[in-house]
C-alpha cells in the first residue's frame, strides 16, 4: 500500500495493481475498503488500477472530524489523490456509492476527467431514483431456493433507518446482490463485514441534501464521455434507473450486462472487462493522461 496526505492532514492509503494506462477506481459500500474490488474481473491486464481506501476504511486513517466522511466532502480526497499522482486528467471509475462520489467529482472538476465509468452507481448523491422496477427484478428470481428469505430481508434492509439497523439482515439479503449465488459470490459477501466501516456508512449521506438542479446542469455540460453500466439483475441501481439517468449526460454509453447483479465483474468477468476496456479504448483521447497537474 502507498499513502498520501489529504487536504486536512489525514493519511489515506491506496494500492496500485495492473499494467497499462491508469484508471482511478472509487469503492462503494458506502464505507467498504477497496479490497472487495479485487482486480475488477481481470481489468488489470490492460489498465493500472489505482484503488484508494476511503478515509476511515481499510488502511486509511480515520479523521478527527467524522463529518468529512460525507459524500460531497470526499470529493476533496479524490482531488488530493489526483494531485498526489501528478495526473493532469484521469480516467475515473466509481462503483456503487463510489459511483455517486464520482458523479460529484465530475460535477466539481469536469476539466480533470478524460473518461468517466459508472459501474452499478448509486444515484442518491444526485437525487435520482436508484430502484425503479426493483420489485419486478426481485420477482423474476422467485424460482431460486433462497428467494423467500432474501425477499423478506430486502424489505427489512430497505425500511431500516440506518446501516447499523440493516446490518443483521444483510446476510439473508445478499443473494439478491449477485447474478449467481455461487461459491465466489458467497465468499465475496462473507468478506463484507470485515471490510466495512459502519461509522463511515452512517456518515456518508448524513446531513447531505443534493442540489439536484445545479448538479443536473453541471452533468449536462460534462465534456468527457461517460459509460453507465448496470447489471440486469441489480437492485441499486436497477437497469430501469440507469436508463432513466442516461439522458443526464451529453455523451453517454449505456450498457446493461445480462444476468449480472451489483458486482458485474464477478458475475461475468469477460463481459465486464470487454465493456469497460472497449469503452476506454473507443473513446481514447489522442493525448495520454498528462503528468504534473496542479
Amino acid at each position: 500500500m502507498e499513502t498520501f496526505t489529504s487536504y486536512d492532514g489525514t493519511e489515506l492509503a491506496f494500492r496500485t495493481v495492473g499494467d497499462g494506462p491508469p484508471l482511478l477506481v472509487l469503492p462503494g459500500g458506502p464505507g467498504r475498503a477497496a479490497a472487495y474490488l479485487g482486480d475488477l474481473g481481470g481489468l488489470t491486464a490492460t489498465r493500472t488500477l489505482i484503488l484508494p481506501d476511503t478515509r476511515g476504511t481499510g488502511a486509511s486513517a480515520a479523521p478527527a472530524d467524522p463529518g468529512t466522511f460525507r459524500v460531497d466532502r470526499l470529493v476533496d480526497d479524490v482531488e488530493a489523490l489526483r494531485r498526489h499522482l501528478g495526473l493532469e486528467r484521469v480516467d475515473l471509475l466509481g462503483h456503487s456509492a463510489g459511483g455517486g462520489l464520482a458523479l460529484l467529482y465530475a460535477a466539481a472538476h469536469p476539466d480533470r476527467l478524460t473518461r468517466l465509468v459508472l459501474a452499478a452507481p448509486s444515484l442518491a448523491a444526485i437525487g435520482a431514483a436508484s430502484d425503479l422496477g426493483a420489485e419486478q427484478v426481485i420477482a423474476a428470481r422467485a424460482a431460486e431456493p433462497w428467494y423467500a428469505e432474501a425477499q423478506a430481508a430486502y424489505r427489512r434492509v430497505k425500511s431500516a433507518r440506518s446501516f447499523a439497523e440493516a446490518a443483521p439482515h444483510r446476510p439473508a439479503f445478499e443473494p439478491l446482490m449477485y447474478g449467481r449465488w455461487d461459491a465466489a459470490a458467497r465468499a465475496h459477501a462473507a468478506a463484507d463485514p470485515a471490510q466495512r466501516s459502519l461509522v463511515v456508512s452512517e456518515h456518508y449521506y448524513a446531513g447531505y441534501t443534493p442540489d439536484t438542479g445545479r448538479l443536473r446542469q453541471q452533468l449536462a455540460a460534462l465534456p468527457c464521455p461517460v459509460l453507465l453500466l448496470a447489471g440486469e439483475l441489480d437492485l441499486w441501481p436497477t437497469a430501469a434507473s440507469a436508463r432513466a439517468a442516461a439522458p443526464l449526460f451529453p455523451d453517454v454509453t449505456l450498457a446493461v450486462q445480462p444476468g449480472s447483479g451489483h458486482y458485474p465483474w464477478l458475475d461475468d468477468p469477460a463481459a465486464f472487462t470487454a465493456t469497460v476496456e472497449g469503452f476506454l479504448r473507443r473513446t481514447a483521447d489522442t493525448r495520454a493522461p498528462a503528468r504534473s497537474g496542479r
